[in-house]
């Protein structure tokens, strides 16, 4: 029942995107010049029947770097996944977190191949499906988490907050948070409401990343090169999944409430690592921000 039940869980929907930025990472680590390595994201590509045959090396895909989803999609995925290591380690070594919570945790692999300071614990919040599915395949591998690791298998839409304190978070001590690829599919009063929960449980010192979309309209880019070659590639039509309406200013709400957020574009890491998607025409990027707040201590 559990396998069934984890298959199911990315095999339709968001669930599947969650493939996508898997098969997007196991290109990035297999590349000379990778930004970040994850060695397990194959794995979960090659198990799950929704992603089979799709390519999980650069050399797999006939028009290579020119081909816009597994090219230049693939390397922005590479690009957050190495920026948004670098947050969470750079939050637990010099702010001296030690709890870490990953929102949407999806087939996150960075509780096993991240380099944690001793006494973190990560905290991988999801659908049961999602993490049934990845718990057969890390233990297929004899995968060891390099810092504790405690599921919360619930869907962010239900009492997620319940679920992590009986799981063993504590409020009262500093945190860092990790939203990435989540807020896309939420309604908008979803995303308030989650921001002022991570808010309300986040004691001083703690740290949180999340992206955002800015586009006003984003129906504007349907014909863009990265929405049509990841529906006709492989079926996923990621405009009907987000949610279109009007975006929440998080950042700006998150600063109202006294954090200090820093807003930046996956354009300023392209050209600090030297690799990574460059602006272009009809771009669906555009609109693409990555947020990083800090929350001051007492």
């Amino acid at each position: 029942m559990e396998s069934a039940e984890g298959v199911e869980g990315v095999e339709g929907g968001v669930g599947v995107t969650a493939l996508l930025v898997a098969a997007a990472r196991a290109i990035e680590a297999h590349r000379h010049d990778a930004l970040a390595r994850d060695l397990y994201a194959e794995h979960f590509v090659l198990a799950a029947p929704a992603s089979a045959g799709w390519p999980v090396r650069i050399q797999q895909v006939p028009d290579g770097d020119a081909n816009p989803l597994w090219g230049r999609f693939a390397r922005y995925f590479g690009l957050r996944t190495r920026v948004l290591d670098d947050f969470l380690l750079r939050s637990v070594r010099t702010g001296g977190a030690r709890q870490v919570v990953l929102l949407g945790a999806g087939l996150d692999s960075r509780a096993f191949r991240l380099d944690w300071p001793p006494g973190c614990v990560v905290f991988e919040i999801d659908r049961a499906g999602v993490l049934a599915f990845k718990h057969e395949v890390l233990d297929g591998l004899s995968a060891a988490p390099k810092a504790a690791r405690v599921p919360v298998p619930v869907d962010l839409r239900a009492d997620w907050v319940t679920a992590l304190a009986d799981a063993g978070f504590d409020p009262a001590v500093p945190s860092v948070w990790l939203a990435e690829g989540l807020l896309f599919y939420l309604p908008s009063a979803a995303e308030t409401h989650l921001m002022d929960t991570v808010d309300r449980l986040s004691a001083g010192g703690s740290a949180l990343a999340f992206e955002v979309k800015l586009d006003k309209d984003l129906l504007e880019y349907r014909d863009s090169p990265l929405y049509t070659a990841t529906a006709h590639q492989i079926g996923i039509d990621l405009l009907n999944l987000f949610a279109r309406e009007p975006r929440p200013d998080s950042a700006g709400d998150l600063a109202g409430k006294g954090w200090s957020t820093s807003v930046r574009t996956p354009f300023d890491f392209t050209r600090h690592h030297g690799r990574g998607p460059l602006p272009e025409p009809n771009d669906a990027l555009a609109g693409n921000r990555w947020v990083f707040a800090d929350k001051p201590r007492p």
